[in-house]
């Protein structure tokens, strides 16, 4: 991402030449500003809000566009901060458009931060966590706004966006609140033009077709982007076939006096065969779920103050069959939010106060309380209301920012107060050092409250999970090269798992041989990440990227737990991109993976009676993407897996071996 450096003049400032910092834009920010001389070359500019809040932080390239000669600048708004939090970038459209990856879940693999666990290919279903974390401790944001869903993490990034529409992803650090307990991950949607049209069509292995139109349109305030799609394959085992249709719409419009207007709204449909996904030894699973969503966020600045709201809504419908064709559970989550912000700039810095609210309502089959009259399928129901209000001041210097922030979380089970303290300094251009710690908290979601099945008791009696994490990070960029590294400890109490009693008389009667849902121990969590890669915009050598990511968990009780001591315990990735023959491409990836804990795995399909305990082995997966582009045409060849390696993310669940596909992207537009 670029950034503009400016320089002081007597009339204010002005802008002269870019710079690839990250804190540059601040300089510019409630100043007056001329236009110097600018590249030709970069003729948009995404200004992101580094300051900006967890849930309403976003990268809006279509946002205000000022026209000067023939070179277009870009500008976000501002968005309010509840929070005073680190960004850690996870994916970058234009750093990785030539890796050979199809779907968000399988770009977030490369990254040392997040933990991608897949029970199917091309993002059939996975669950996305980060730095120790599980996937109900992690915060979703769809451009800044928190689509988490309340029932389960399973289905939190079930979004309808794919990848061509994201621009960024990153990892927020220290988000107050009721679900960000190991972080949020902000998906970031942005067009790839002011104006343009784009057709993918792609297919392979195992019946796989994919086929995607998206596009955009800018015409002075207003812009908006869209685009659907539609993914299928036959599956590369029994049960394993799946449908994936998508359709997503963002319009932003400057109504001047009015303020700026930003809408989004997205729809997803997915069917997927459940081949072992949630009882390794039944073949015959299977799940339908459904997603719409809907957000408007509003924003006016009127001299030193800055106001703004914001109101989303999301609906997931889920079906599950243990017997395909058989429907065992139905659940329908509604997740409605508020949000009201006023930024109060002064001498000292930015002073912001503002509130949210969240209601969560589930009508289901099995999870929450018996209803006295049935509401369609469903036999049960249940529902919550939580809030927030918090005070930040951020303020910043030349060459140092700090920003403290503190609130109170108003839930079903009490009040919590929360706090946030950061700073950063860059002793040079090229070189910052930034510090922060954080108090983190997470509700119940309604499956850890209710769920019960013969093997599963539930647990109404849980409470929020709490944690302290402290963080010192450091980046360097100097020309071509870049390089970062960070550490965290998280001191975590009231963990939330599902633990096993053996069938003994040592065992409570009721639990013998069974999981039940309690939290009876703290979770201490260290970790340490690097990267740091070269990038070229000519030459043979174009990009070159290394990253390694290590994490250990340190638990104070002697129990045997589902998911907390199951943690990926070494990550490393490497990717190496080359450019040939004037218009072809050869991007690689390889990356291994060694993960902590071991599974319970059943040696006969569908007999659950005969078991074993077998540790997780550490795999290595190599990735390559051939490319041919000339002016609006790009032809690719994709081969995951070309070593062919059996590997699972989640205990004896096979995923694929090699999988070839080939595609055709077709871009028109200025």
């Amino acid at each position: 991402m670029e950034h503009i450096q400016t320089r002081r003049f007597p009339t204010g400032m002005r802008w002269r030449r870019w710079n690839r910092k990250g804190w540059s834009a601040f300089a510019s920010l409630h100043r007056s500003v001329t236009i110097g001389v600018l590249a030709v070359g970069m003729s948009i500019l995404l200004l992101a809000t580094q300051g900006a809040s967890a849930q309403t932080s976003d990268t809006t390239a279509v946002m205000k566009t000022l026209r000067i000669r023939e070179v277009g600048v870009t500008g976000s708004q501002t968005a309010p901060a509840r929070n005073a939090q680190s960004h850690t970038p996870l994916f970058d459209r234009k750093a990785q458009a030539a890796a050979p990856v199809q779907t968000l879940e399988s770009a977030l693999r490369l990254t040392p931060s997040v933990d991608i666990r897949e029970r199917g290919g091309r993002g059939a279903q996975a669950d996305i966590s980060v730095r120790g974390g599980s996937f109900d401790q992690t915060m979703i944001l769809l451009n800044g706004i928190d689509f988490t869903d309340a029932r389960t993490g399973h289905q939190s990034h079930s979004l309808p966006v794919d990848l061509d529409c994201i621009s960024s992803v990153e990892l927020i650090d220290g988000v107050p609140g009721v679900g960000a307990y190991a972080g949020a991950v902000n998906i970031r949607t942005a067009p790839l033009r002011p104006t343009y049209i784009r057709f993918e069509g792609s297919g392979g292995q195992y019946g796989y077709g994919y086929g995607n139109l998206s596009g955009a349109v800018t015409s002075g305030r207003f812009s908006v982007l869209g685009a659907a799609s539609y993914r299928r394959s036959d599956g590369y085992r029994h049960n394993t076939d799946f449908t994936n249709w998508n359709a997503f719409v963002r319009a932003t419009c400057d109504g001047g006096r009015a303020g700026f207007f930003d809408f989004q709204a997205g729809w997803q449909d997915r069917a997927f065969g459940s081949n072992g996904f949630y009882a390794a030894y039944n073949p015959e699973q299977w799940e339908h779920t459904g997603t719409t969503l809907t957000s408007l966020r509003w924003t006016k600045r009127a001299g030193r103050i800055s106001l703004g709201a914001a109101v989303s809504y999301r609906r997931n419908r889920d079906r599950y069959d243990w017997t395909r064709g058989t429907a065992l559970n139905r659940h329908r989550t509604d997740n409605g939010g508020a949000k009201l912000w006023a930024d109060y700039d002064w001498q000292w810095g930015t002073t912001t106060l503002g509130g949210d609210w969240a209601f969560n309502h589930l009508y289901s089959t099995n999870l929450g309380e018996p209803l006295t009259k049935p509401h369609g399928d469903y036999t049960h129901a249940t529902e919550r209301h939580t809030g927030n209000l918090w005070l930040r001041h951020a303020k910043r210097w030349r060459r140092f920012d700090a920003a403290l922030s503190g609130g109170v979380s108003l839930t079903p089970y009490g009040t919590s107060a929360l706090w946030n303290v950061s700073a950063g300094y860059a002793p040079t251009d090229d070189l910052r050092i930034e510090a922060g710690a954080w108090q983190s908290m997470r509700l119940p979601t309604f499956t850890d409250l209710y769920y019960k099945s013969p093997a599963q008791i539930n647990n109404l009696d849980l409470t929020p999970e709490h944690a302290v994490t402290y963080r010192i990070g450091v980046s360097y960029m100097k020309r071509c090269w870049n390089l970062s590294g960070q550490v965290y400890y998280r001191f975590g109490r009231d963990i939330i798992d599902w633990v096993w009693y053996a069938d003994s008389d040592e065992s409570p009667a009721a639990w013998r041989g069974k999981w039940h849902s309690e939290q009876s121990s703290r979770l201490n969590t260290f970790g340490a990440e690097i990267s740091g890669g070269y990038a070229a915009e000519e030459g043979f050598l174009r990009r070159v990227t290394l990253s390694y990511g290590y994490i250990t968990n340190d638990r104070n009780a002697d129990i045997i737990a589902r998911s907390a001591m199951d943690f990926m315990r070494h990550k490393a990735a490497l990717s190496v991109g080359v450019h040939f023959l004037r218009r072809l491409s050869l991007t690689l990836t390889g990356s291994f993976y060694d993960r902590n804990g071991s599974y319970t795995a059943y040696p006969v399909a569908g007999d659950a009676s005969t078991t074993e305990t077998r540790d997780y082995k550490p795999y290595f997966l190599l990735d390559g993407r051939l490319s041919w582009e000339k002016g609006c045409c790009r032809l690719y060849v994709d081969a995951t897996n070309l070593t062919d390696t059996r590997h699972f993310d989640i205990g004896g669940i096979p995923l694929p071996g090699i999988w070839c596909t080939g595609g055709v992207v077709l871009t028109f537009g200025k």
